[in-house]
């Protein structure tokens, strides 16, 4: 298959939704790139709605079910922190960056979601230390490319504080810069989360917001003044997608706690989970239940009633979904049920407390897990959608789509790469390409 560019760049603005497209594209420098690039500007996630199953989707063309994330972080129920699907291998099947490397082409991947130990030439993998004895900067080298990190870090480190924004997408975006400059990847995949972040702790419509998505143009428009300057615009494309939109929220429910009220999880004198028939994993807006093997049927459809006894109550669940339905939306075929929340909830795993908790303003980002937006909801919610949006070389000019998922842009990348993905949920937008 014939590749139709030289080098594509995958520039991921986390939760930039299609509520902010009438804004970005009155900001300079999205204002010039979309009047050459095809868009679609209501783009259907996958469910659950999260970073890392929305960025595995992006690079495989596949539901969650299939690729494997099927969360953020996996089902470590005495963890505080629970380990997340950090690493390449969680991933089933191929990627577009297997494919590339495969065929010779240089790939870059920064902080870009499930690439840890993946076979990137330049790979800036996002994960954490997640352990008291662990050092994030070794952590990083030894699941990325040693000397490529060693020399970002070296130049770049200074920006970081931590993981705090803006100056975490600061180091990233510099450290794109650099490798644009001196590698010339014919692959690259950035991830930023500054927008993602002020959302959580600030609200879907604050300052703060708004602000990032400023930043944002700002960094689109030296990503695309680098390759003027490289020599290498006119052979380049350039797409630009969200991976999910976010919701306001103030409630918690902690489902975990009814669950222990009624006998289903058992914890020892200290509090620790010994035991459970059943348990709550939270998806934030969406959360699976998760059963013991070998479970009797008739035990999930006694937590059904429980839960729907519940909600009856207090109103705080938009759906009860059936495994069956469940694989219809493309989620985890291990779970036994699957919970949506209502606008304003969301879920956390706690099993001590209140089932349901209302946040005050002064304890979002002073309590772990206490945000005032969240994601993580079904991608069929009004005014839940992401966006889209291609320009250069092999893409048409100015084609509007009225609407594609996620999923369509794995396929889509492979063939602007001359690759092809096996297996895929989506399908190839041919629409946009030349």
């Amino acid at each position: 298959m014939k590749n139709l560019t030289k080098s594509l760049y995958v520039i991921s603005f986390d939760g930039l939704s299609t509520l902010d497209f009438d804004y970005v594209i009155k900001l300079p420098n999205f204002r010039e790139f979309i009047k050459r690039a095809s868009y679609a500007r209501k783009v259907y996630s996958v469910y659950p709605t999260l970073t890392y199953p929305a960025h595995a989707s992006i690079v495989t063309g596949r539901y969650p079910k299939n690729h494997g994330i099927i969360n953020n972080t996996l089902l470590q129920p005495n963890r505080k922190s629970p380990d997340w699907y950090w690493l390449r291998h969680y991933i089933k099947g191929q990627t577009i960056f297997d494919l590339a490397v495969a065929q010779g082409m240089r790939v870059a991947a920064l902080l870009w979601p499930v690439t840890g130990k993946a076979r990137i030439q330049y790979n800036m993998p996002e994960i954490i230390a997640n352990r008291p004895w662990h050092n994030q900067i070794l952590v990083s080298l030894l699941n990325g490319s040693p000397i490529y990190q060693f020399v970002l870090n070296k130049k770049f480190g200074h920006l970081r504080q931590g993981f705090k924004q803006p100056y975490l997408d600061n180091f990233t975006h510099q450290s794109l810069l650099y490798t644009m400059r001196e590698k010339q990847p014919n692959l690259t995949l950035v991830h930023y989360t500054d927008l993602d972040t002020m959302r959580h702790y600030h609200g879907f419509n604050s300052a703060e917001a708004r602000g990032a998505l400023q930043r944002h143009d700002q960094r689109l428009g030296e990503i695309i003044r680098t390759l003027k300057e490289a020599n290498i615009y006119e052979d380049s494309t350039l797409i630009v997608l969200g991976d999910h939109s976010s919701l306001d929220e103030d409630k918690i429910i902690n489902l975990n706690v009814l669950f222990r009220q009624n006998g289903y999880i058992k914890v020892d004198a200290r509090g620790r989970i010994v035991a459970y028939k059943a348990i709550v994993k939270s998806c934030d807006g969406s959360a699976y239940v998760y059963t013991t093997p070998g479970t009797d049927a008739s035990i999930v459809s006694k937590i059904r009633s429980l839960l729907e006894n519940f909600n009856h109550e207090h109103n705080c669940l938009e759906g009860i979904y059936s495994k069956t339905e469940v694989l219809k939306l493309g989620a985890d075929p291990e779970c036994a049920l699957m919970l949506e929340a209502n606008r304003g909830y969301y879920f956390t795993d706690n099993i001590e407390g209140d089932i349901l908790t209302i946040i005050r303003p002064e304890q979002v980002g002073v309590v772990p897990h206490y945000t005032k937006a969240a994601h993580g909801y079904s991608p069929f919610k009004k005014d839940y959608t992401t966006v889209f949006m291609a320009a250069g070389k092999g893409i048409k000019e100015r084609v509007v789509l009225d609407e594609m998922r996620l999923i369509d842009e794995g396929p889509t990348i492979a063939k602007l790469l001359g690759v092809s993905l096996k297996d895929v949920d989506g399908r190839v937008i041919e629409e946009i390409l030349e």
